[in-house]
């Protein structure tokens, strides 16, 4: 897996997008015809024999046994000259050299795609590396790893196993590193929140272009923030940040989508929406979250218009989104049941009326709760200490 240096994308994480657009339903036949021959050439100049028989299995590449066993071959004679170059280092070298052709060995099974045989590559390695900032390279790895198979245990287990290490020290870039490879895990399993703060934390310290370019990079801080943050927050850390502001014109849509929701114009907003759905749906790590996400945005759009109101008309509402009165009333009707929208409609009189809950009586109520808790201990503890 190449962690490159400098500003490259992982060329692994680029053919697993690849792959991913193969399978794809909405991707037009004539895109797949150009998808599979540059996926084809991936596999067979990186000599990817275990990948290459999976995509066959599973119906993305057509089987070509000549093809599969020239590769197959040249894997047999890479593994064999680096199985000698450790037998050599361990015989008449020092550790760091044993560690350095462990190493190699590890990464060329990565780079054949051999997932199982390179985690247990990767355990050995591990056990001959002392150095604190190495043994996180290892970590950086196996993330790749996780995010090239979307094998999401395998990159929970590596990000705390990083964390552990950070314990014991490591340096700021790793760690500022690392923030970045837990928020892509954080929003691939829908904790969009959790998400947010990591990569808004990371915007200015970015230096993991392996995994994604910068431009996604603010893609996804964007997406994951206007459904996280408060407004106040939002315009601190996104509509102003200059990090967000020198780059968001690039991204077709995203300016207009996060800038008119904040400016009120809920027309201009959905119009941007339609644009960034596309691009969401071919997302890697986004698709599987594009009807929640639906739902969270339009959440997030109407709870701010309706903020403004005690009572609004259905009519005047479905104007300020460009939109029926039906389908608000349709819109609306799932949200209130679902308990996503604090409002009532009154279908006679054609008026939305709010009914946000009291903050001073929710302050109450959770003062009250605390209250019980505490007396709750407090008797506990005097039945001991009277024991």
């Amino acid at each position: 897996m190449d962690a490159q240096e400098g500003t490259q994308q992982s060329q692994q994480l680029i053919l697993a997008h690849k792959v991913f657009l193969l399978k794809h339903r909405d991707v037009p036949d004539i895109e797949k015809v150009r998808l599979k021959d540059e996926v084809l050439n991936t596999v067979k100049s990186n000599y990817m024999t275990p990948y290459y028989e999976n995509l066959v299995a599973d119906k993305v590449l057509d089987l070509d046994h000549s093809v599969l066993d020239s590769m197959r071959a040249k894997n047999e004679e890479e593994i064999k000259k680096i199985d000698e170059k450790i037998a050599d280092a361990e015989e008449n070298l020092g550790e760091s050299e044993v560690r350095e052709a462990h190493l190699a060995k590890f990464l060329y099974f990565i780079q054949i795609g051999e997932k199982e045989k390179a985690l247990e590559q990767l355990k050995v390695t591990e056990n001959k590396t002392v150095a604190v900032g190495q043994k996180m390279d290892l970590v950086f790895y196996s993330l790749q790893i996780g995010f090239f198979y979307m094998d999401f245990d395998l990159i929970s287990k590596s990000i705390d196993t990083a964390k552990n290490l950070f314990e014991k020290g490591g340096d700021w870039e790793r760690k500022n590193r690392l923030k970045v490879y837990e928020g892509l895990y954080c929003m691939s399993t829908r904790n969009f929140k959790k998400a947010a703060n990591l990569f808004l934390d990371s915007i200015s310290t970015f230096t993991t272009y392996e995994l994604f370019p910068y431009d996604t990079f603010i893609f996804y801080t964007v997406l994951t923030s206007i459904i996280s943050l408060d407004r106040v927050s939002l315009k601190q850390k996104v509509v102003d940040a200059p990090e967000i502001l020198t780059v968001i014109g690039k991204i077709p849509h995203l300016s207009e989508f996060l800038n008119s929701l904040y400016n009120c114009q809920y027309k201009s907003f959905f119009l941007a929406f339609a644009g960034l759905t596309e691009q969401i749906k071919m997302d890697r790590c986004l698709h599987l979250h594009f009807r929640f996400y639906m739902r969270e945005i339009r959440t997030v759009v109407y709870s701010q218009f309706l903020e403004s109101y005690k009572s609004v008309t259905i009519e005047a509402m479905a104007k300020a989104f460009g939109v029926t009165v039906e389908f608000i009333d349709q819109e609306l009707s799932r949200f209130i049941a679902a308990g996503k929208l604090h409002c009532k409609i009154d279908k006679v009189a054609g008026v939305l009326e709010t009914n946000r809950p009291d903050a001073k009586n929710a302050l109450y109520q959770a003062t009250i709760k605390q209250g019980d808790f505490l007396l709750n201990r407090i008797q506990k503890l005097s039945r001991v200490i009277d024991l």
